[in-house]
Formats: structure tokens, sequence, C-alpha cells
């Protein structure tokens, strides 16, 4: 079997890599990035850069400058020669005119389409304010989705993620960035580095800098001290960049490593007491040997991992991560080879492992994982750390493993009982069994003590059963001594059965055992998915959390946020579970330091509650509590540690999923509380300007000329100013309605209603205003509703004004009731030009109109939306039905009908 995997493993390490074929196609799908990596200002990339795009252009190859930042630099504005400049956009802020890279001419110009080469200087520019994306980086990203290839510039100390480290060296904070990932994502990068001594040489030469500007860099970021320590970064971050390209490139091509370019660090954590020491010792060889440090456990079949103990490997594995370094598992059942492989596919070439205390005939045989790497790896150094004192100091023995719900040292009452069991049988059977036939009943009995309570109690009963089988069944019987060829054979082979047996049964008992609380810990975790989803507010979620805490830990448990820094206790189970003041300290620390702290760990241990975080992306969301300190309560199992640690990570998803829910809620609000202000201003600007228009007119020119005119015309003028007053009294009064009815102040005063009454007293008034008959059909016999008369009264009339402006004078206006069942049913019917089908559903929408420009009806689009918040207010419905008739002429018209409850 061990044959079969290695050739397997084998197969597959000669087939390329999926990930890096995949990480090939994506970028051969984008234009190609190359990048000019200065190690400091003043070096020279931009000049590097034009050079090489000259020598390209001499070649016969197109090149575009898009944007060239030369400083003055008379040698570097030489360089750019004959190649073809982009014009720069011009964008106005705040007075002055800058200029900037013009993006979409980029990408329409015929030059920069491949096989063409596009210039940008200065990748972590900032573009100005208006610009498509705020920094040059984002043009970059886009231009390469567009196919183009980009040549560009940057300095080592943009780099984002050096920004701390440039800081604590320089003093100086750089406020330009660019992420890691775009110089990660680029197809070449070409550094370009001076020694500090002749930087220094060419800037008080002022081939950088303006003198009085050079002055005061000498005295600042040009130290030389300040310079070695850039051009470090520039030279490791280059490094690590070639290292990844020669990884991928064998991965994708599937070369067996390792290739000596450049030195990779792997540690082979196992489940023993020396993992640790692995993790720290590897961790201190790949900082000297300054190389990328990767650690992998291997855990085999049996549950064994690469120390062939059984110990929980995750402490060692956390701590791998902590210091940086890439962490991988798997499985597999030949362990050397797995790990030999893994090693060539990621170029490793030191392999560091714990020294161990295999089991003597291992030793014996040389079949150790160090002698099988030794014999096997002659391309790597084997690193072997010696374990620390208390990893070597022998352990006590576990307890034999029993069956669920029996007591412990059940495994040796089962022993003498089981082999007793089997020696009744044996003697019952003895007349009608072979002489050996005996022996196939107690292999039966370390079967089942193997199963049941694994290897050692297996182990001691085959011995008995030997001795039983060998005293009662053997001849001579009752004594014990074998007699002939034949009874040595077979008891040879009876315990060589047995023994192999009790370690198979044993193995796959424990393989069993592990399947079945890593089934039982995924079912958790689906459950636990499924209450955190369901959990209607961030309250809910916060009880769930702690209510399974409470239960892994069987212990109380609260759950804890951070505000403004400080953690704050939200959910608990039991609820008066609330961690005392000296707790609280390790809650601070744990928060501020996104590690556990209190009971138990090596940050503020004696704190009667641990705390562990509830990590994300940005930092820790909060704490889980647990109380440590009741008596008579056994500390954390593994596999209950395991359990909170994904219980904390199930819990910091839901609540980051939570904080992205409710920000994209604040923002669509923010968004439609913006539209609705541009749309109220909008309305205001247009609408009111006309009444207020003509009412100033028409008293400007009373207070002007009122004496000279007639008293048919001074009548006109105030009866247009009232008018217009009454309008726009009217606009106001709706949009004060708008409010009321947003904010919830509105609230209907319910009293029967005679609707014969209302409508034929809002028809008339209606009739009267617009000079227009209104034709009005009630069927005798209506109940009265219990309405508001009020808000009834403003509906009414804001849907026969609504009607009367939007038909055609002389048309016909009908408004009609009617009972719908359990329903009033109120319809307003007109004959204008009617709704397009495609707009119905937003007639009722604030500010909405279906006509703009001067030619509409004067108005806000605030009357419809006042109809449908008042009706609901009284509990009823409001509908809009264009065509209002089946065989429409002409004008199809709109019918806004009103259902109401009875």
């Amino acid at each position: 079997m061990g044959a079969l995997v290695s050739a397997g493993m084998a197969e597959a390490s000669s087939r390329p890599d999926p990930d890096a074929l995949l990480a090939l196609a994506a970028r051969a799908e984008r234009g190609r990035l190359k990048v000019f990596l200065g190690a400091a200002p003043g070096v020279g990339k931009t000049y590097a850069m034009l050079a090489a795009a000259r020598r390209l252009h001499a070649a016969g190859g197109a090149v575009l400058v898009g944007l060239v930042e030369t400083h003055g630099r008379a040698e570097t504005a030489a360089q750019i020669g004959p190649l073809e400049l982009l014009p720069r956009r011009r964008i106005a802020y705040r007075g002055q005119a800058l200029e900037e890279f013009d993006l979409d001419a980029a990408l329409a110009h015929p030059s920069a389409r491949p096989p063409g080469v596009l210039l940008l200087d200065e990748l972590a520019h900032g573009n100005a304010p208006g610009s498509r994306h705020p920094r040059r980086w984002q043009d970059v990203e886009e231009l390469r989705d567009a196919g183009i290839e980009v040549w560009t510039t940057m300095n080592v100390q943009h780099l984002e993620g050096l920004a701390d480290d440039v800081a604590r060296i320089t003093g100086i904070r750089v406020q330009e960035t660019v992420p890691d990932h775009v110089l990660a994502g680029a197809d070449a990068v070409e550094l370009i580095d001076l020694p500090p001594a002749e930087l220094l040489e060419r800037l008080r030469q002022g081939k950088v800098y303006a003198p009085e500007q050079a002055a005061r860099a000498l005295r600042g970021f040009f130290r030389e001290g300040n310079l070695a320590a850039l051009r470090q970064m520039a030279l490791r971050r280059t490094a690590e960049r070639v290292d990844a390209d020669v990884t991928g490139y064998m991965r994708a091509n599937s070369i067996a490593g390792p290739w000596p370019a450049g030195e990779r660090v792997l540690a082979l954590v196992g489940g023993d007491g020396a993992a640790e020491a692995v993790v720290r010792h590897a961790r201190r060889l790949a900082d000297a040997l300054r190389a990328p440090l990767l650690a992998l456990h291997v855990e085999a079949p049996s549950g064994a991992g690469l120390s062939g103990a059984d110990l929980d490997p995750d402490p060692a594995l956390r701590l791998a991560a902590r210091l940086g370094a890439g962490v991988e598992s798997t499985v597999a059942r030949d362990l050397p080879a797995a790990v030999l492989a893994h090693a060539r596919a990621r170029n490793v070439t030191h392999l560091v492992m714990g020294r161990g205390r295999p089991a003597l005939w291992r030793r014996l045989t040389g079949r150790n994982l160090a002698a099988a790497l030794a014999r096997r790896g002659g391309d790597f150094a084997l690193h072997l750390v010696p374990a620390p004192a208390l990893a070597l100091a022998p352990a006590a023995a576990p307890p034999p493993r029993a069956l669920p719900g029996l007591p412990r040292g059940a495994a040796w009452v089962a022993v003498p009982g089981l082999v007793g069991l089997a020696t009744l049988l044996g003697l019952w059977a003895d007349a009608s069994v072979p002489e050996g036939g005996t022996g196939m009943i107690y292999l039966a009995a370390v079967v089942a003590l193997a199963a049941g309570f694994g290897p050692l109690p297996a182990a001691a009963g085959a011995l008995l059963a030997f001795l039983a089988w060998d005293f009662l069944f053997l001849e001579p019987r009752l004594t014990l001594s074998l007699s002939g060829v034949q009874e040595v054979t077979g008891a040879a082979i009876f315990v060589c059965v047995a023994l192999l047996l009790a370690g198979t049964t044993g193995g796959l008992g424990r393989s069993a055992a592990r399947a079945r609380a890593r089934l039982f810990g995924m079912r958790r975790l689906v459950e636990l998915s499924r209450r955190l989803a369901a959990a209607a507010t961030p309250a809910d979620l916060l009880a769930v959390v702690a209510q399974e805490a409470e239960r892994l830990a069987g212990r109380p448990a609260c759950v804890l946020l951070g505000l403004e820094g400080e953690p704050v206790p939200r959910a608990a189970r039991p609820l008066d579970a609330e961690p005392d003041a000296d707790s609280m300290a390790a809650a601070r620390w744990a928060l501020a330091h996104d590690r556990r702290a209190g009971a138990g760990t090596d940050a503020l241990p004696a704190a009667a509650w641990q705390f562990r975080p509830l990590r994300t992306r940005e930092g820790a969301l909060g704490l889980i509590g647990l109380r440590m300190d009741l008596p008579g309560l056994p500390p954390l199992e593994d596999e209950r540690d395991r359990a909170l640690d994904s219980l904390a990570d199930q819990a910091a998803i839901a609540l980051e999923r939570d904080r992205l829910t409710q920000d994209q809620a604040r923002l669509a609000a923010q968004a439609e509380t913006e539209a609705l202000r541009s749309a109220l201003l909008a309305s205001i600007g247009h609408d009111l300007r006309t009444p207020l228009t003509a009412i100033r007119g028409a008293l400007e020119t009373l207070r002007l000329s009122g004496a000279a005119l007639s008293t048919a015309v001074r009548a006109d003028l105030l009866e247009t100013a009232e008018a217009e007053t009454v309008r726009l009294n009217r606009y106001l009064t709706n949009i004060i309605d708008l409010v009321r009815l947003e904010s919830g102040q509105l609230q209907p005063r319910r009293a029967p209603v005679d609707l014969d009454d209302a409508l034929r007293t809002a028809t008339a008034r209606a009739a009267r205003a617009s000079g227009r008959e209104i034709a009005l059909s009630v069927p005798p016999g209506l109940p009265e509703p219990r309405l508001d008369a009020v808000l009834l009264d403003q509906v009414l009339a804001n849907l026969l004004d609504n009607a009367l402006k939007f038909s055609p004078p002389g048309s016909p206006v009908r408004v009609a009731a009617r009972r719908a069942g359990p329903e009033l049913v109120l319809s307003v019917e007109d004959a204008g030009s009617g709704i397009p089908p495609d707009q119905l559903g937003q007639v009722f929408d604030p500010f909405f109109r279906i006509r703009r420009g001067d030619s509409a009806p004067a108005g806000t689009g605030l009357g419809l939306a006042i109809c449908r918040g008042l009706v609901h207010a009284m509990g009823g419905r409001i509908t809009a039905q264009s065509p209002a008739r089946e065989a429409p002429g002409e004008n199809p018209g709109t019918r806004m009908s009103v259902h109401l409850p009875l």
C-alpha cells in the first residue's frame, strides 16, 4: 500500500502545479507590468525606464509616454527624445489648472494597444480630485485589465507593507503608498540602485534637487544610514520577488527541487512536546538566512502525525502562523515521501524537525523519520532540534481507552473477562473443533479488546489468551510446554497474528474515534453557522455565541465587544456572569494585543477569566470570556479548546458580516436621504420660484405704477398675487406633510365619515377653483367608514387637483365610490395623456413627475406621495391604472383608486 501511495505521489509531483498554471493563465489575460524599483529618490529609475524605452523604440517597438516627471533634470528630459507624448488632461481645482495623466486618452490611443508599451511614471502618485481613480496605481490596474502593457517607476519606501519600517528608520511617514499586491503582481521588477556615497554626491552636485532643497534633504531624509537601510529593503524585496518567480516557474513546469537559487526553510510540525521548539528554531534559522519560513504537518491515516505521537499539533501550527510562517497540513501514509514532495514543490532547501524519541525497533532498523529523510532527501539540509527537557521527560502512560460510558480501569477487568469467556467457549466446543481451532476463539477476544479498549489491553489479552490456550488445549494439556514442530509453529503464528490484530485494530479504533470526533465537530460548526445566520439582531447573535461558549466549555461564558478600545460585556450565560475588575485588565490586554490573556495563558495568568479574541482582518472585534477558577471543573480538553477557537472564528465572521450589513444599510439610507434632499432642493428651486416671481412682479408693479393703473388692472394684479400665494402655501404644506409622514408624527383621528357629503364637498370645491365640471357617482346605502375626515378631504383634494392639472381643458373628470367586499373604493378618473406602463410604480414616489420642463404643469411632485402616506396612515392603499378604460381613445387617461377598510 505504501508503495502505491509513493507511486501516486511521484506521479502527482511530475505534473505541473494547477495553482501555478492558473496564476500564469490569469496573468496572460492582462497587460504586462514592468516596475523600475528605486532604492531611494534620485537613483535614476525614470532615466533607466526612458533609456529602455528608447532601445525598444529603436528596435521598431511602439512606445507611448503617458506621463513622465523629469523634476527639472535636463538629462532625464533629453531621454524622451523621439518618443511619442500623450497630452495631459487639465483639471480645474481651487482656482488652479492641474495637469494629470489622461486615462481615457491612453485607453483609446493606438500606440498603447498591444504590442505597444505605455510609460507611466510615479506609480505611488495621488491623482487630483475629479480623476476617475484617487491613485495612479489604480489607473495602471485598469490599463492592464484592458490588455495594455505598462512600464512604471516607484521607490521602495512607497510600498504599503514597509511604511511603518520606513517611518521608524527615517522619522518620516510616507503618505503616498502602493499596496504590496501590485508589486507582487508585476511581470518584471528591475532594481535601480546606487551606493549611498554616489547618491549623496549626485545630491550635492544638484543633479537630484535644487541647491536649497538638496541642503534640506541632506539634513533630513538623505542621511547615509537611511539610504543604506532603504537599499537593504529594496535588495531584500527584489530577492523575494525573484525567489517567487523561480518557485512559480518550477511549479508550473513540474521541475523537482530544490534549486539552490535561494534559501527556504520548512519546519516539520509533529504532535509532540518538541513541536513548538522546532517552530522557534526554524524561525531563528530563517531569520539568520533571511529566508522565507514554511510549516508543514503531515497526518497519517492512523491518526499519528510526523512524530508518530498522538498529541495535538494545533498550538505549534498557531505559533508558526503568529511567527509569519506559511502553514499547511496534509494527510499521507508515507510520511517521508509526503514531506520530500512538499519540500521539492516549494523549492525548500532546509528541513527542520525534532530529534524525537522513536521506538527502539525503529532506531535499530533505521525506519524513523529522520533516518528516512536523510537517506532519501540528499538534496536538503536536515536540522534536528533537541527537544526541551519537559518534552524528553517520560510522560505518564495514558489510561487505556474504554468504551463510552464505562468507568476508568474497565479495560483491565475486560482482559481476564473476555479471555475467560473465550476459554469457556473453547471448552464447550473442544470436542467438535480441531485442536488448533480453539485459537480462533481467542483471536476473536483479542480483536474485541483492541476495538473496545486499545492496543495495550489487547496485547495483554493476547499474552493471557496464549497462555490459556497452551495450558488447556495444546498437547500435553495442563502444562505450559509445546511438543513438536507443528505445535511450536502454530503457537508462533498465533502470537504474531494476535499482536498484529491488537496493533492494527487498535489503530483503526483510534482512527475511527478521531473521525467521529471530527464529524461531530463539523456538525457542531454547521449547526452553529445556522444559528448565527438565523440571529435577527446583533444582540441575538451575541447571545447565541455566549450560549454556545458556555455549552462547549462547561463553565460560565460572556462576550465582550470593543468600544473605543475598551471591552464592554454585551452577553453572558448565565446572565449574571460578569468578569471582575482584575479580569477586565486581562480583557483589555487581550483586545489591545489580539491574543489570549487571563487564566491558563502566559499573559496575566492570575485572572479568574480567560479571554479569546474574535479576530478579523482589521483586528479584534471583541472577546469570548470563560470563567476558569470554579472549583471542581476539569481543565479544557484539546477537542473543546479547538472547538472554542472555531467558535471564535465563526463569531468573528458573523459579527463582521453584521457590521458590513449595517454599514451598507446606513450608506443606502444616506444615499436615499441625499437623493431626497437633492430632489427637494431642485423642486424648491424650480417650482417655488414661479409663484414667488409672480407675486413679486405684481407687488412691484402696484408699488411703482399703482396710481396710473386702472381699477381692473389693479384688481387683476392683486388676484394674481393672492392666487400665487395660495399656490405657494399649498406647496409648503405638502412638504411639511411629507416630513410629518416620514417621521411618523401623523396620527389619524378616526370617526364615522359620511362619504356622500365628503365627496360632494371636495368635488364642488375643485369645480369652483378650476371652472370645470366634475361628474360624481355615489350609490345610495354606502356604509360610513371610521376615517379621519380631514385627511380624507386632503387626499381627495390632491387627487382632484392632479386629475384636473394633467388632463386637457374641457375633458371629463369622474369621481365614483363603490363597495368591494370588505373595502370601499374611491376612484378619480381623468381623460389625460396617461402614464407610461414602466412608470406606474413610480408615480407615488416623492418628487417624481411624468413630464418635466417648462411645458409641465406647475407642482412639486409631492401630491401623490402625500396621498399614499395619508391613505396608509388610515389603514388603506392607493393604486394607479393607465389606460383608465378598456377601449381608450386619443387620450387613455388615468384612474387613481383609494381602497379604504370598512
